[in-house]
């Protein structure tokens, strides 16, 4: 195979000028969507540049939007404009036909749509709340509806005081104000090293290092945390200790005891991101409550409601609410009022605690299904948890797996997405439960899975 080779433009340093012909290349076709990069080693020789040249310019070509890195696998062009192959995105279509089990979303329900279309009624019957809905509110949200969501939060057993808490766009909005409040370019910040996407691509955004930090079946390894903060504590720790996002795992009470000394010890700042759902009984206790101080604690209606109202929560220590607020300020003045007061009206409806008994007990049977299909493969997943953590047998590549189960309409995600900094990626899939239109779908989609984990390993020879 010939090693693709740029001819340079003169003038600029080296590494601006690879990147313009890799730009260059991608436009006229030459490197075409999912084309693998040569390797830097490889390309630095025939250039007759130093390895840190190709580094810095295939870094640049990510940046502008041309490249994509896998982890353990190399750079590729992207396949469109703006988006990797192995991004982790929420919205997009799904083929008619296609069982989506890569995406962690509540389980389909005619309640929910019930549920906004009686919250938007009760509001148009009522002129006091369409004349709020029309003006400013302060960056934080209005008093008033803090408190209802609070008072919503604590119903569910979460933070609940309605003056440390800012309203927010969901929780990926959370995640990004928390980090612009803490951090500056370059700082260092810690997560699990397989962690959630929106926080990986927040730090990126943000100009953040990552620090991956090694994680077991129990979740974080505080000791290994401990060891890297006595070499460089990091700014900030990101961290679903209830219900890691993809593995599954849960810190103990003795680890979250430990990450909060270590915490303070270091004046590290914890981020608890407790999104991703689990009934009151299948929780630790919150780091917000073992270390205030220093916790900023993430929710959002996502996983209970439904994803598409953008209302979330962001409990803080109260001396940084005057900032949040200007950062609020500074984006998007406040968040929506109009969507903040359907959310809280939809939080009053008792129908809506009908919704969550309801997809408790869904979910519960969805994990029980999942677990006795893929018995044979040592599936793991936490009682109460939509999620199924499926390491593959020996031989077997997740890539390969994701791909072959795509052809038969099951749509999965692979690990790599949820690697922090450049950690390798396990070979594992991680299936997400709530989706599927009903279980006679996720019946089928395990029946798939099976029947793939089942095969031989495709030949890798069709890929030379």
């Amino acid at each position: 195979m010939t090693i693709w080779t740029p001819e340079l433009p003169e003038g600029g340093p080296r590494y601006r000028r690879i990147a313009e012909a890799i730009a260059k290349a991608i436009e006229l076709g030459e490197l075409m969507p999912g084309d693998k990069l040569p390797p830097q080693r490889r390309l630095a020789d025939r250039l007759g540049v130093t390895i840190g040249t190709i580094t810095r310019a295939y870094a640049t070509a990510h940046h502008q939007g041309w490249v994509d890195s896998r982890v353990g696998s190399g750079t590729y062009v992207r396949q469109a404009i703006g988006e990797a192959p192995t991004s982790f995105r929420a919205g997009q279509p799904i083929d008619q036909g296609m069982i989506d089990m890569g995406m962690s979303l509540p389980p389909p329900h005619p309640l929910r749509a019930k549920g906004l279309q009686n919250a938007l009624e009760s509001i148009t019957a009522s002129p006091q709340s369409l004349q709020a809905a029309t003006e400013y509110q302060p960056e934080a949200g209005d008093e008033i509806q803090r408190t209802r969501i609070a008072a919503w939060q604590s119903s569910l057993g979460l933070p609940d005081d309605p003056s440390r808490m800012v309203i927010t766009q969901g929780g990926q909005h959370g995640i990004q104000l928390a980090l612009q409040v803490l951090c500056q370019p370059g700082d260092l910040v810690a997560g699990e090293v397989l962690t959630y996407p929106g926080f990986i691509s927040a730090a990126q955004q943000a100009h953040l290092r990552p620090l991956a930090v090694p994680m077991d079946a129990y979740g974080m390894d505080v000791d290994a945390l401990a060891r890297l903060c006595a070499r460089q504590p990091p700014r900030v720790l990101y961290t679903t200790p209830d219900l890691n996002n993809p593995t599954g795992a849960q810190l103990d009470e003795a680890r979250r005891e430990r990450l909060a000394d270590l915490a303070r010890e270091h004046d590290i700042w914890l981020i608890e991101d407790a999104v991703q759902y689990l009934p009151e009984d299948e929780r630790g206790t919150p780091l917000v409550a073992l270390a205030p101080e220093r916790t900023l604690h993430i929710f959002s209606t996502s996983k209970v409601l439904a994803g598409g109202l953008r209302i979330g929560s962001l409990t803080v220590p109260a001396h940084l609410l005057e900032r949040l607020g200007t950062a609020i300020r500074t984006q998007s003045w406040m968040v929506a009022p109009l969507m903040v007061e359907t959310a809280c009206r939809w939080m009053e409806n008792p129908e809506s605690q009908e919704l969550l008994h309801w997809q408790i007990d869904e979910l519960a049977a969805r994990r029980t299904l999942a677990l006795e299909r893929l018995s044979d493969y040592g599936p793991m997943s936490r009682e109460g948890s939509s999620i199924v953590w499926l390491p593959l047998p020996a031989g077997r590549r997740s890539s390969e797996l994701q791909t072959l189960l795509a052809r038969r309409g099951v749509k999965v995600s692979t690990p790599e997405p949820f690697c922090m900094g450049s950690e390798p990626a396990p070979q594992a899939l991680r299936l997400c439960l709530g989706p599927p239109e009903n279980r006679a779908s996720l019946e089928k989609a395990l029946s798939l899975i099976k029947e793939a984990l089942s095969e031989a390993p495709s030949s890798p020879w069709q890929t030379l």
